[in-house]
Order: structure tokens, then C-alpha cells, then sequence
């Protein structure tokens, strides 16, 4: 393998390959990022301020790792046409493969939904491992490198073509540069694309951001023996009632344990305080999670974050584009993680630009723009479900929804509580939700006569969790 701080090896070879990649950023988006574009290059170096962990651990740049992290169905099957095995290897580490809807049990904004059949899934576990199982499979690639505790401090290149990047090790004073055929950008929330950009003289990114002002607390417990098979267990809020949304997701990951998170938007946040962590749990519309751990044993400390805005970037709508340089990943859209779409859609634009790359060279002339306009409309139906959400909430502060909008906002919610008996309207929106359809499947002939004629019946008013599941929390759980 060439020295990745040559100058000379951006240059293609014979063959017609661009010889080297850059993929700024190590999380997930951009393990996955050079995993697509291993077979098409003959070397991808992965930059990155953290050092990575050697097991399962934090690290630094991705804070938000410590609270439920899902990936769901259709982010898996992307991940799978990456990097095949991946699930046996998430599940042989001890994550829990649970089926959608079986294995939920779920309180929506109108009522309980029902467990029926499986149709879709989701991985649960800690984004640690997620992120582990993948980065162990990506380096494990020939021609692919890791330069940790490096940061990109720029772009190398001009307006019309980026020819490689700048990077500094943590600390060091002095820049080197790194030429390549292709940059991509997944940097994350703490990306700086826009502003790299901007000093090679390509006008203002247009950026727009929804804010609820969510803050999330999460804690881990033991969970009680025989569990091993336990519903993940949610209490969502309704934006509908106008008061603060309060939320809580129980999520069985590995070894034996229960992550909580609890969710409140701006005037109902949780504290970071532990005596405080299962007070607030019951005060959400149901108090099942304050219930199921109010005799098991607390692992860990309150983790608080309050960085959970909806950010999107619009790079695809500049006028003009780089050659040789792609954003994708959290750099490109950022979620209000309670969705659990940001993964889910960092995978699906992994597989886009990899499907690209294989119908042109990666140097070819107007291919970045391309892939800079796919991943955008990956990200755009996760951006819809999230932004059209979190702006009903009171205090959530960006752009209003149009009228069109508003008007889909009317059937949504009615759909949304046909769902909760309707099986037919409920395996679509499951469908939708998981990332494993877009949005236009909920306009679908079948789904819309469901919606008209309306649920018929009212929902479950009581959980769906059974008096098996109950047992194993003790006698005392109500």
C-alpha cells in the first residue's frame, strides 16, 4: 500500500481507478462510506480526531452513543449489502435482532399498537457495538487505513474540483496534505464541510434546523433473569395535547441490561440528577418503564445531552459542485435521534454511493454531484417524518410547515391511529418507519382506503406487554 501522506497517488492508474479515497470521519457513516468505496479504489484512508477503543467504549466525538441508538430494518439491509454477516456478527456480541411489531410494545399518540406477526425488525444494542462490529469488518478490508487522533483542517483544490484534504494530528501545529481522487465528508454533527467549502470560494451553504429543544437522560440496569427475550418498550408523547412532549424508550442490550432513555422537549426536560431518572418516568401518559425498573439495579450514572436538533445542510441546491468531494451522514442531516433514522439513512447512502461509483470511475466528470443529489433524497423522507413532528411541540422553534403540509399532517395522524387496528395500514407505516419504504408507499391505494374508512373501533387502552413479561420484573409490578 502507498504511503498515504504521498503527494503523487491521486492520479489514476492505467487502469482508470482513482488510487485514493479520504473519508473524514470513523463513525458509522464513515466506516460504511469506505466500505463502498473499497472494491472501486485501489486505497481509502479513514481520518479521524478520536482514538477509536479497542472494545466497545466510548469515545469523545460521538457523545450522544450512550443513549438508544436502533438501527432499523432498512438500515441493516443496507449495512448487509456492505458488509455481509453483519447481523450474525451483531447478534453473536450480544446485540437482539426483535421483530416489528412482535417485539414492541409501543404507546403511540392514539393508543397502544398491536403485536401482530413480524413484518420488519430492528437491532438493539449499544451504538458502541454497532459501531464496533462494523469498524473491526471495514479495517479488516485490504487497502483500507485508520489515521487516528487526525483532524482535516481543509481542502485541497478548487471550486470546480476538490484534488485532497489537509489534516493535522491532534495537537501538532504543522498541516500535511493527503491528495485524492475523492473526498467524503462524514464528520457527523461536527462537520465543517460547509465552512471548507466556503474558502475554496463556493457560495453559502443553505442550512435549516427544527428545534423542540429535546434533552434525553439515559440509564443503564440490570435486567431480571430470563429476560433474554424481552420487548423493547416505548412510551411515545403526543405533540397533539400542546403541553410539553415526554417520552421513554426501554431498549434490552447486550450483556444482560436495560437502557433507558427518557425524553422531554423545551419545559419538560429530565434532569441529569439519579433520584430524579424513574419521578420522571412517571410522569409520562403511562408509567409501564418507571414500573418495569423500579426494582432493578441502576449500572450507571444519568447521562444528559441536549444536543438534539434537526439540522439539515441543502448542499445539493449549490449552484455549482466540487469534483471529487461528497457529504453524507449526520454532515448532510442531522435527526432528533428518538426516530432512530440518522443510522438508518447514513447506511442507505452508503449503498448509493457505492451503486454510483460502480456504474461511473469516481473521478468521472458531474458523478459527485450525482451522489451529492441521491443521498440528499435518501435523507429527505427521514427529514419529513422528524421535522413535521418536532415542530408541533410547544417552544420548537423553525419554519412552519406550508398549508400542503399541514393539510398531510391531518391524514398522517390519521393514519397513525388506523394503525393501531387496522393490520394492513399498520405493516405500511411499519414499512415506512423502519427506512424499508419511502414515504409515497403510505399513499398507496389499499393504505388510503384504510385511512378513509377510519379505525372503527378504538385502540387498546391498556399495554400490550404480557403477564409473562410482567412476572419476570417481580410480584410487586403492577
Amino acid at each position: 500500500m502507498s504511503d498515504p501522506n504521498s503527494g503523487s497517488t491521486a492520479r489514476r492508474t492505467g487502469s482508470g481507478r482513482v488510487r485514493r479515497a479520504v473519508v473524514l470521519g470513523g463513525g458509522m457513516a464513515g466506516m460504511l462510506a469506505a466500505a463502498a468505496l473499497a472494491d472501486r479504489v485501489d486505497e481509502v484512508v479513514v481520518v479521524d480526531r478520536d482514538r477509536m477503543p479497542a472494545g466497545a467504549g466510548s469515545r469523545k466525538g460521538l457523545p450522544q452513543a450512550r443513549h438508544a441508538h436502533l438501527l432499523m430494518a432498512g438500515g441493516a439491509r443496507a449495512v448487509e449489502t456492505l458488509l455481509p454477516g453483519t447481523t450474525d456478527r451483531w447478534i453473536a456480541a450480544g446485540a437482539r435482532r426483535i421483530a416489528i411489531p412482535t417485539g414492541l410494545v409501543v404507546l403511540g399518540p392514539h393508543g397502544w399498537f398491536p403485536r401482530r406477526p413480524e413484518t420488519h425488525f430492528m437491532m438493539a444494542c449499544t451504538r458502541d457495538l454497532l459501531d464496533l462490529v462494523v469498524r473491526e469488518q471495514v479495517l479488516a478490508r485490504p487497502g483500507i487505513t485508520l489515521r487516528e487522533g487526525t483532524e482535516a483542517v481543509g481542502l485541497t483544490g478548487g471550486a470546480g474540483r476538490v484534488t485532497g484534504v489537509r489534516v493535522r494530528d491532534t495537537g501538532a501545529d504543522a498541516a500535511e496534505t493527503i491528495e485524492a481522487g475523492l473526498v467524503v465528508d462524514a464528520c457527523g454533527r461536527g462537520s465543517r464541510a460547509a465552512r471548507l467549502l466556503g474558502e475554496l470560494g463556493l457560495p453559502a451553504v443553505r442550512e435549516e434546523t427544527v428545534d423542540a429543544g429535546l434533552v434525553y437522560a439515559t440509564r443503564i440496569f440490570r435486567a431480571p433473569a430470563g429476560s433474554e427475550n424481552f420487548p423493547l418498550v416505548t412510551v411515545q408523547a403526543d405533540a397533539r395535547a400542546r403541553v410539553p412532549g415526554r417520552g421513554a424508550t426501554l431498549v434490552p442490550i447486550e450483556g444482560g441490561r436495560w437502557l433507558v432513555t427518557a425524553s422531554g422537549t423545551r419545559g419538560g426536560e429530565p434532569a441529569r440528577e439519579a433520584e430524579a431518572f424513574e419521578p420522571f418516568l412517571r410522569t409520562l401518559r403511562h408509567p409501564l418503564i418507571a414500573d418495569l425498573i423500579a426494582g432493578a439495579e441502576p449500572l450507571t450514572d444519568v447521562y444528559l445531552t441536549r444536543s438534539t436538533v434537526n439540522r439539515r445542510r441543502y448542499f445539493e441546491r449549490l449552484p455549482v459542485w466540487p469534483e471529487g468531494f461528497v457529504v453524507l451522514g449526520d454532515a448532510l442531516a442531522q435527526f432528533n435521534p428518538v426516530y432512530g433514522q440518522g443510522m438508518s439513512v447514513a447506511a442507505q447512502s452508503a449503498v448509493v454511493l457505492r451503486d454510483l461509483i460502480g456504474e461511473r470511475e469516481p473521478a468521472a466528470p458531474g458523478l459527485a454531484r450525482s451522489v451529492q443529489r441521491s443521498v440528499a433524497r435518501v435523507a429527505g423522507g427521514a427529514w419529513d417524518l422528524a421535522t413535521g413532528e418536532d415542530i408541533n411541540y410547544p417552544g420548537a422553534i423553525g419554519p412552519r410547515p406550508p398549508v400542503a403540509a399541514r393539510l398531510l399532517r391531518g391524514y398522517f395522524m390519521r393514519l397513525m391511529r388506523t394503525s393501531t387496528v387496522n393490520p394492513t395500514v399498520l405493516r405500511h407505516l411499519m414499512a415506512v418507519m423502519t427506512l424499508s419504504a419511502p414515504m409515497t408507499d403510505l399513499v398507496r391505494p389499499q393504505v388510503v382506503l384504510g385511512v378513509l374508512r377510519g379505525p372503527g373501533r378504538a385502540a387498546r387502552t391498556g399495554p400490550t406487554i404480557t403477564p409473562d413479561e410482567l412476572a419476570l420484573c417481580g410480584p410487586d409490578t403492577p
